[in-house]
This record gives structure tokens, sequence and C-alpha cells, in this order.
């Protein structure tokens, strides 16, 4: 039986797009070398290791330090128990943790994820409203950027519906 010709034709169409064409395309970068993150966010090539924490408990004891980027081991997502509901918690295949961070000073904090995972900074119950998300800059490995302007205390960094069960994070105050 012939497949009529117009299930086939996007198939054709895509054999003959040239790889590069198709990056450009898709603003898939090519790079020839890693690149430097910004000086607020040089630790970002030296990671330290660490494992988030299941619960808000837990995350007391999963302390990241501002400034230093983390390799965070992440948890499947039926053992995790947010303190606040993510509005993306992810299915039972996905990813996340909890982690504990202090800010010291009032400003613009950044959290930088290697994945794209759903990220929500709790304080007393709420999360706090993000003012800027983007992307990281080209070929730093940095995915996904989101901004908050804190005030100084102690939070609760949520990530959840991760495709990963490891990923790259910075917490870090802008300039």
């Amino acid at each position: 039986m012939l497949q009529p010709l117009f299930l086939l034709f996007p198939a054709l169409c895509a054999a003959l797009v040239p790889v590069s064409a198709f990056a450009q395309m898709t603003g898939a970068q090519a790079c020839a070398a890693p690149a430097d993150p910004p000086a607020e966010m040089a630790s970002w090539r030296a990671p330290q290791p660490m494992q988030a924490a299941a619960d808000a408990k837990g995350a007391g004891k999963v302390a990241l330090k501002p400034g230093q980027a983390v390799a965070l081991a992440l948890l499947p997502t039926p053992k995790l128990s947010y303190p606040l509901r993510p509005a993306k918690p992810g299915g039972s295949v996905s990813f996340g943790g909890i982690v504990h961070f202090t800010v010291d000073q009032p400003g613009t904090w950044r959290v930088a994820l290697s994945g794209g995972a759903w990220v929500d900074v709790v304080k007393d119950g709420a999360a706090a409203t993000s003012t800027a998300h983007g992307h990281g800059p080209d070929c730093t490995g940095i995915r996904k950027m989101v901004d908050y302007r804190l005030e100084p205390g102690d939070y609760i960094l949520q990530l959840a519906a991760n495709g990963d069960p490891q990923m790259t994070v910075l917490v870090t105050r802008l300039p």
C-alpha cells in the first residue's frame, strides 16, 4: 500500500536540510569549546558534589553555599515531599530535590541550572516571585537562569520535573 505523499513530505524535507541549517533554524549553537560564564558565576566550571534532600527537614542539613556551584544528585519524584507543591511537580519518571541556602544581603539573586527543571525559591511557606528568566550564555552549559529579588534570610530551593538524576546548580547574587 502506498503512503500518501503528504505523509512523506516532512521526512523528505528533513533529509534535505543540512545539519548546520537545522541548528540555525532551531536556535541550537554548535560550540567549538566551552565558554566562560560571567564573573559572578565563575564557580560553574568547578561544581562540588552534593546530594539533594527529599523534604524540608532534610534540606536543613543540605546547605548550598551561594556563589558555589554544586553537582546536585537528585531523587526520583515519588520519593520527594516538597514543602510547597511545585506548579510543575513532574511525573513518576522525573527527578527533583530540595536544598537550603541563606541570603546575607538584599538584592537580585540568580538560580542557574544545567537542566530544564522547574525551580521554586520558598520562604515561610510561600514561593518568591521571579523577576526574570532565560537561557544561560551560549556554550557555558547553563541551560536556565531564574532571578529573584530576595531579602536576607533562609530559603528552600525546590527543583522539580527534571529529566536527569543530576544537575549543576548555582545560586549567586548579581552585582
